[in-house]
């Protein structure tokens, strides 16, 4: 049994804090508190679990505490609970463990409290009110599931996000998810071609085109994001035109570029895994938000694709609203062959693949070609 040192779990609860309390990203914040802990490589795995776990099963922890609760807790006992909760159903962790460390967390005042609560969820059997509650999703997100992706698709893909991403490494080094390979594979970048990445940020589709030995122009809105970008690409030493460009006014002549990817924003419900927090932060609302952005980016990309050049679309969410409900581009014919690389299911006038058909992201590419 590896052993775990209690500051694990007190950066745990103080990233979890953050999150909760200042609405942080995980992602940004977990890596730079870890860096700065001197924490051994075993409690660096062990705090990231419990911060992801936590975040992403907040709604069952909830479900688990609340229980014993009749009276709400401040914000941060509620957090001390939820960690205190993962622990105990979902990380595996002995009960005098998970309880006797998490309680030691709690300020005096409270101790009493969190230790009565999670000794209670320690031992009582849990029936819960509701699958979308077991698995810890909005109810919005659960019917938006069930409703692209059908009952079965919907649950098994809701599972395979509540499990931890695998880090997949690319021969040059750069970690990347494999759909987001098969997106870079599906440009079909060739040496010497001119390709414009609108949407580049944090380089790992820019960087693979470049690898095969095409002109990428790798542009984003964001000044700290092109830094991103122009790190990775030194990182694996590949050459990129970094250029800030707002995606719906890029900064380019019509018709200057062979191939043109939007790896557009969207709501990331593919990706949720590895986002743990999306799931509470996006909103119906963004959907439709989120969708009028893609359709100005597709409009103002689609004139800088030279006749016989192709315009690749993807995003790594799962709905028809943010993927194929856009209308061609006008001028444009859609290219319904197959993609050469990765798991695709026909999806529309695109292609989709679901976080359990290959352990990946979930993500949805249409391809589209300019008549010469």
């Amino acid at each position: 049994m590896v052993r775990v040192s209690g500051s694990a779990r007190q950066l745990a609860y103080d990233v979890l804090k953050r999150i909760e309390r200042d609405g942080a990203y995980a992602n940004l914040v977990l890596g730079p508190m870890l860096d700065r802990s001197g924490l051994s490589d075993a409690d660096r795995r062990f705090t990231t679990d419990l911060v992801y776990g936590t975040t992403r099963m907040r709604r069952a922890c909830d479900a688990l505490v609340d229980r014993f609760i009749t009276v709400p807790p401040d914000a941060a006992t509620r957090t001390l609970l939820r960690l205190g909760a993962y622990q105990l159903e979902f990380a595996g962790v002995a009960p005098h463990a998970a309880v006797g460390e998490t309680v030691a967390l709690a300020p005096k005042r409270v101790r009493g409290f969190v230790n009565a609560v999670l000794r209670k969820v320690s031992t009582v059997e849990m029936r819960w009110p509701s699958e979308l509650c077991r698995l810890s999703y909005p109810d919005w997100i659960g019917a938006t599931l069930r409703r692209e992706l059908g009952d079965d698709d919907a649950r098994r893909a809701m599972n395979r996000m509540n499990e931890a991403a695998v880090p997949i490494v690319r021969a040059d080094g750069y970690v990347q998810d494999p759909s987001s390979q098969w997106v870079a594979a599906a440009v079909g970048a060739a040496r010497r071609e001119r390709v414009l990445d609108v949407c580049a940020a944090p380089g790992g589709k820019a960087t693979a085109m470049a690898s095969a030995g095409a002109d990428v122009f790798a542009a984003d809105i964001h000044p700290a994001r092109i830094g991103l970008i122009d790190e990775n690409a030194r990182r694996v030493d590949v050459e990129l035109t970094l250029v800030r460009a707002d995606g719906t006014e890029p900064p380019f002549t019509p018709e200057s570029f062979d191939a043109v990817l939007i790896d557009a924003p969207c709501s990331g419900l593919g990706a949720l895994r590895r986002r743990p927090d999306a799931r509470w932060r996006v909103q119906p609302r963004d959907v439709d938000a989120l969708a009028d952005l893609q359709r100005r980016m597709l409009g103002a990309a689609a004139p800088l694709v030279r006749p016989g050049g192709r315009l690749v679309y993807s995003v790594c969410t799962l709905t028809a609203a943010e993927s194929i409900d856009h209308p061609v581009p006008h001028g444009f014919e859609v290219d319904d062959r197959r993609p050469e690389i990765g798991a695709w299911r026909p999806y529309g006038h695109g292609w989709r693949v679901l976080p359990h058909d290959a352990d990946t992201d979930g993500m949805v590419l249409i391809r589209y070609r300019r008549p010469a």
